[in-house]
């Protein structure tokens, strides 16, 4: 998806397979294993936990289907890391400090996903996992095999300091996640037990096995909340082989990775060795790609993909330029408010602004027609709320009558359209109507507030100027409102920094969503998390009815259910106009050196770069004709 991240732009090859809590949402779960699911001899432990139903892989499956078991491995995989000034530390867990590129491929997790399924875990460092029907507690089986780097095995006591630590002193999304566990402690020698507070909360099995496990040994006697550049141990398939901040970061395969036959990893890991170089600027990277400084690029810019590889390398195929589709939840990315600021209170004012934003003419404009209006923040999945609420969503609104919008039941939500011309005088002048009710008026050709002559004035935060080109006519038809409303464009660890501590007026947002939304969205828009710095409530909203929508959200006991809390939630969110909505795309724009194999079959929701190989014939034939 294009410009879709409110951090900065990570690389899109994340070494290990564990995905990052935060940014892919993590998913609910509610059926109890079946019989297909349990291993046998196993006393009723299984080798994965399935999102509902069976999962697709058996106890015995031998590889993903979207490997290439045969894959050869070796060579090098070169990326870089866009709009990126430096890095402080290779502790991807706290908030203090930008983390390394491929630093959080050093650690791995409990369990780790299918990318062809929408939310199921298999065994890495749990060789098996066993939970009761109620999904009260969770045990893990270690492997026998799991060790860290210096040949020490991992434990349940790393297994415990890991859960203490990242909840303690890691970001503030660790305390949500965890926040229903009630205690973690060692069975057996092998073997540790989460137990869950009482409650209806049915994925936390999951999501505690997505959990990165460090080592104690390596970490106890530091300080885990200082950034540091100190080599960590790790038990990964990378660790970092060499560094210089502002630079680069070179992550190589350790060669005798205990996990490397395990059925998760099998036709993955392919590269000997991985560098992430990092650009400040993002012209300086497409041209340093075209000169073949680096192997790959997912571009995110639609005018680039549209007019930047015209050029002779792709024209003769030394660079492949292709779309792949996936499956993928959108998600919401938006312009999004901080409604910690007074202007921002009212929400007359926030859908005011909307009718300033023309997506039709920036699509046609400016993305040269390659993108589709978001409108819901759980887009292009079946939980997306549309026309008017209905039965069981309609009866858990019911209970919310007045305390929400009456839009909610009245009307079926879309953000403002026009006809593409640039022409928005009618959405403009709905959206002065709305500003005059809320008590702002037109003095000397500004807005001002009726009662103080104060001025409607703010400021949008960017981090990469790419985006300036999106945001310039935005503000310029807010100046048609009278609003002063200035762009400021800083380096990413300000940015982040700044982001961290709510330091902003509106920024550009996005909102991953899996397709069996949890616990991330009290993350996302609870009112504890919204008071907590650096968590995800970037936008600042405290509503005691969302917070009970999360919570039906958390623990619904089925499928079904889960559908209609999760619609009722997205409709209560779109009509208290916290976001401007703006675009979705549904494929990778990948462009790449012509030297790379992958398998026939794609996973449906990720890239999967990791499966990819470099091809000796191909990168042979593509070596001779760049040096004749």
């Amino acid at each position: 998806m294009s410009d879709r991240f409110f951090l900065p732009h990570p690389p899109f090859f994340r070494p290990s397979r564990r995905q990052f809590l935060a940014g892919a949402a993590a998913a609910a779960s509610w059926a109890a294993l079946g019989p297909k699911a349990r291993a046998e001899g196993t006393n009723g432990k299984a080798h994965a936990l399935a999102m509902h139903g069976e999962p697709k892989y058996g106890p015995d499956f031998k590889h993903f289907d979207y490997v290439n078991p045969d894959a050869p491995k070796g060579g090098q995989l070169r990326q870089s890391v866009p709009n990126s000034t430096s890095f402080e530390s290779f502790n991807p867990f706290i908030v203090r400090g930008s983390a390394a590129a491929g630093s959080d491929g050093i650690y791995e997790s409990l369990t780790v996903p299918s990318s062809d399924e929408a939310f199921t875990q298999y065994g890495l460092l749990a060789q098996f996992i066993e939970t009761p029907d109620d999904r009260s507690w969770v045990g893990f089986t270690l492997n026998p095999a799991a060790r860290w780097w210096d040949g020490t095995p991992v434990t349940p006591d790393d297994v415990i300091f890991s859960f203490e630590t990242l909840k303690a002193k890691g970001s503030p999304f660790y305390r949500y996640y965890y926040r229903s566990v009630a205690k973690v402690e060692k069975t057996a020698e092998r073997e540790v037990r989460f137990t869950f507070v009482p409650g209806n909360n049915r994925e936390l099995p999951l999501i505690v096995g997505q959990m990165s496990v460090l080592c104690k040994a390596y970490w106890e006697s530091g300080d885990f909340e200082k950034p540091t550049l100190d080599l960590p141990l790790g038990s990964g398939p990378y660790r970092i082989a060499s560094f210089e901040p502002g630079r680069f970061v070179v992550t190589n395969r350790v060669e005798d990775y205990w996990g490397r036959d395990l059925p998760v990893n099998v036709g993955t890991n392919n590269w000997d060795l991985v560098r992430y170089d990092y650009y400040k600027d993002e012209t300086v990277a497409l041209e340093a790609f075209k000169a073949g400084a680096f192997d790959i690029r997912q571009e995110r810019s639609a005018k680039t993909w549209a007019t930047g590889y015209n050029v002779p390398q792709v024209a003769d195929g030394r660079i492949i330029k292709e779309q792949i589709p996936n499956e993928n939840p959108t998600g919401m990315q938006c312009f999004a408010y901080n409604i910690r600021r007074p202007i921002f209170q009212d929400r007359r004012v926030r859908q005011a602004l909307g009718y300033a934003f023309d997506f039709e003419w920036s699509n046609k404009a400016l993305f040269f027609g390659q993108y589709t209006r978001t409108e819901s923040y759980f887009s292009n999945t079946e939980l997306a709320s549309s026309g008017l609420p209905q039965g069981e969503e309609l009866k858990i609104l019911e209970k919310y009558r007045g305390k929400v919008p009456d839009e909610v039941f009245t009307s079926a939500y879309e953000p403002p359209k026009t006809d593409g011309s640039g022409d928005i005088r009618d959405n403009l002048l709905k959206g002065r109507a709305l500003l005059q009710a809320a008590g702002w008026v037109i003095k000397d050709n500004k807005l001002v507030k009726q009662e103080t002559g104060e001025p409607f004035r703010f400021e949008f935060l960017l981090y990469d100027p790419l985006f300036e080109r999106i945001v310039l006519p935005f503000l310029r038809n807010l100046e048609r409102l009278g609003i002063d409303a200035n762009l400021r464009t800083v380096d990413s660890a300000q940015y982040e920094n700044r982001l961290k501590a709510f330091d902003f007026d509106m920024i550009i947002g996005s909102f991953g969503q899996s397709l069996s939304p949890g616990n991330e969205q009290a993350e996302y828009w609870s009112s504890a998390a919204a008071d907590e710095p650096g968590s995800q409530n970037v936008i600042g909203i405290k509503d005691p009815v969302i917070d009970e929508l999360i919570d039906l959200v958390i623990s619904a006991p089925d499928r079904e259910s889960l559908i209609q809390r999760t619609r009722a939630l997205d409709r209560v969110l779109l009509w208290g106009f916290y976001v401007i909505p703006s675009w979705h795309l549904r494929s990778y724009r990948v462009a790449y050196w012509n030297k790379f194999s992958r398998p026939a079959i794609s996973p449906k929701y990720a890239l999967g770069l990791d499966t990819w190989w470099i091809d000796p014939a191909k990168a042979a034939a593509l070596a001779g004709r760049q040096s004749s």
